[in-house]
């Protein structure tokens, strides 16, 4: 079996997700059962959800956030608004000056 390996930020950042998660369900005083049930998924996935594993599919994770009723803090994921090195890029590939449009004669003659 080969095991696939993630940046170390990547990793963190998926521990901190499961954590978050974890430490929601509790507040609400749901046991993993409960939120799995709610979130129609298996109680092993939600567990690897909260564990931050890699492996876990999106839409679980999604689901489970939804089931919390925290899915609208997913507004802000990848909000192309927010991305300042995307919109510096997009700007340095546009062209200083616009161009003339190639009218055809007698386009416009009144």
């Amino acid at each position: 079996m080969i095991k696939k390996t993630f940046p170390f930020e990547v990793e963190k950042r998926l521990l901190a997700l499961g954590r978050r998660i974890r430490l929601a369900r509790l507040r609400r005083g749901w046991s993993v059962v409960e939120l799995a049930e709610k979130a129609h998924i298996n109680r092993n996935t939600l567990t690897a959800l909260e564990n931050g594993r890699p492996g876990t599919a999106l839409s679980a994770c999604i689901t489970v956030l939804w089931a919390l009723g925290i899915d609208q803090s997913l507004d802000a994921v990848a909000d192309p608004d927010a991305d300042t090195h995307g919109k510096i890029l997009e700007a340095s590939r546009r062209p200083a000056r616009a161009r003339k449009t190639g009218k055809s004669k007698g386009q416009y003659d009144f």
